[in-house]
């Protein structure tokens, strides 16, 4: 089983990665591990690529994130499953503050290890505006289009909840 989780920051991708890696025993890829380094230095774009392309000849796998220029093509096509992530932006919001006040000053578990969570006024910002571009709508609308046999679309918790009930162990 191959699963590719988009959506939009906040949405609870790495939750939901982590949720499906274990129950079907197979390897998560955090799009975050991959992007940075310690102290959020962006990660060499040749080692990047060859970590996710190395990832990807894994028989089975789950992938958390929308990063595009990370095999994003490939990573849709070969996933048997793609889940959209597309919760509400103040979901987003809340969810992400109360992730900053559990990690605040460590490193979560799905970021690079030196990574602290923050919350800044750029992140804020991302959250609520920047990341929730008609533009991003559209690409995860498309996703759904080009993809409608292996697309699901969770927009609540409710969603979300069902859609784990209603898997096969």
């Amino acid at each position: 089983m191959k699963i590719a989780v988009i959506g939009y920051s906040g949405a609870g991708k790495s939750t939901l990665a982590r949720a499906l890696g274990q129950r079907y025993g197979v390897p998560v890829l955090h799009f975050d591990t991959i992007q940075y380094t310690p102290n959020w230095q962006e990660r060499d774009r040749g080692e990047a690529h060859r970590m996710v392309h190395e990832f990807m000849e894994n028989p089975a796998w789950v992938m958390d994130g929308t990063y595009s220029k990370f095999e994003y093509v490939r990573r849709l096509t070969e996933a048997d499953e793609i889940v959209v992530l597309a919760l509400p932006r103040m979901t987003c919001f809340f969810r992400a503050l109360g992730r900053y006040f559990r990690f605040q000053g460590k490193s979560r578990p799905d970021m690079a290890d030196g990574c602290c969570e923050k919350m800044d006024r750029e992140f804020i910002w991302w959250l609520l505006w920047k990341g929730r571009t008609r533009e991003k709508r559209r690409k995860f609308q498309q996703v759904a289009k080009q993809y409608p046999e292996k697309t699901v679309v969770l927009k609540s918790q409710q969603d979300i909840d069902r859609y784990l009930e209603g898997l096969p162990c």
